[in-house]
């Protein structure tokens, strides 16, 4: 079936749908990793956006029952060079356009999507949506500019009630901003046993459960648009030991009076190399966030900065100068991506293991 995506700015891109026949609006962005196209649409982080796949063939290896960051996907859209309707790989469980329709997504193929990353480059993301070819391109224009996205995906992703994922290791709530998978498996590995709880959860709430540590998972959106996560967090500072990935980075910041801005065109992929401050070392990060913490409105905080991305210098880590609290802007999860963080999560046991003593 014929497709077209339009942007905001008036682009037109002409290619072919896959998946659901339904018209579908959301923020276009970019990702640059060359695999992980399966935890990418099951990643809650991507609630309400259309994302452009940067490498040229993707479905290859199929989609199977191991690689899901949520049951259910809260992406809006996929834009793809090429589609595989013929995957290769010995886990291949069914096809990309196969999920599509089974979660009634819908994506659209054969456009150039060099040419649209670097329309996102320049200008920055934009709203966008994939229709039917006979669609009014000017209607759908003025539609986009008309049109105010929800501010509310946190709670559109978060768990509704609080469930537990037992161990025998140390007592880890983990509060769902919109987490993903892997950060319950690292956790799991370490024989962390694990509550789940919800992203309005309070920290009166939280310290009733007696945990070791706190994990304040990944989400989408704008972390401003939390603000009863930031007074859980302060409720919970030097009570105990707090890790936060992504969102919950963001949120550490804010909560301890620095600020946050959008960047003009995010990180997004599996290739971004970051350099921690501390040990001088650099890994290769899998990244997805829109937002970053501003560095300069570090300077009035107790936090300090840890990590910072080497691409454009911008912050992907910090910690507090007396409470045991840390956190980073990337996926040390690693899911999907290289694994060379993965030692946080050893750091975030310490951590706990230190306090208690």
């Amino acid at each position: 079936m014929k497709k077209k995506l339009i942007l905001e700015s008036g682009e037109v891109f002409h290619g072919e749908g896959f998946g659901a026949e339904l018209e579908t609006a959301g923020e276009v962005v970019f990702n640059t990793g060359m695999t992980g196209y399966q935890e990418l649409i099951s990643d809650p982080s991507y609630c309400g956006q259309i994302v452009c796949m940067t490498y040229p063939l993707i479905g290859n290896y199929g989609i199977n029952r191991d690689d899901y960051e949520s049951i259910e996907p809260a992406i809006k859209g996929l834009i793809v060079k090429e589609l595989c309707d013929l995957p290769s790989n010995f886990r291949t469980q069914m096809t990309l356009e196969e999920l599509f329709k089974k979660k009634n997504l819908s994506g659209i193929s054969g456009i150039d999507t060099r040419r649209l990353t670097r329309i996102l480059r320049n200008s920055g993301v934009v709203k966008g949506k994939i229709v039917n070819v006979e669609a009014d391109e000017n209607e759908v224009v003025a539609e986009l500019k008309g049109t105010n996205f929800p501010t509310n995906q946190v709670e559109a992703v978060s768990t509704k009630t609080a469930y537990a994922n037992p161990g025998r290791g140390f007592k880890v709530v983990l509060v769902d901003f919109g987490s993903k998978l892997g950060i319950i498996r690292e956790l799991s590995q370490r024989n962390c046993d694990i509550t789940v709880v919800s992203h309005d959860t309070t920290a009166e709430e939280i310290l009733l459960m007696d945990p070791d540590g706190i994990m304040l998972s990944n989400g989408p959106g704008d972390p401003e648009d939390n603000p009863q996560a930031l007074d859980m967090i302060r409720g919970l500072l030097g009570k105990v030991p707090i890790f936060g990935i992504c969102l919950g980075h963001q949120l550490i910041g804010l909560a301890c009076g620095a600020k946050t801005f959008k960047l003009k065109f995010g990180h997004r992929g599996g290739n971004h190399p970051v350099l921690d401050l501390e040990k001088n070392k650099v890994s290769i990060t899998s990244q997805n966030h829109g937002y970053a913490v501003d560095q300069e409105s570090l300077k009035n905080t107790d936090l300090i900065e840890t990590h910072i991305a080497l691409n454009d210098r911008t912050n992907e880590g910090l910690k507090h100068k007396i409470h045991p609290c840390f956190s980073v802007q990337y996926h040390p999860e690693a899911s999907p991506g290289p694994e060379d963080a993965n030692y946080l999560f050893d750091e975030f046991i310490d951590l706990m293991e230190g306090f208690k003593k």
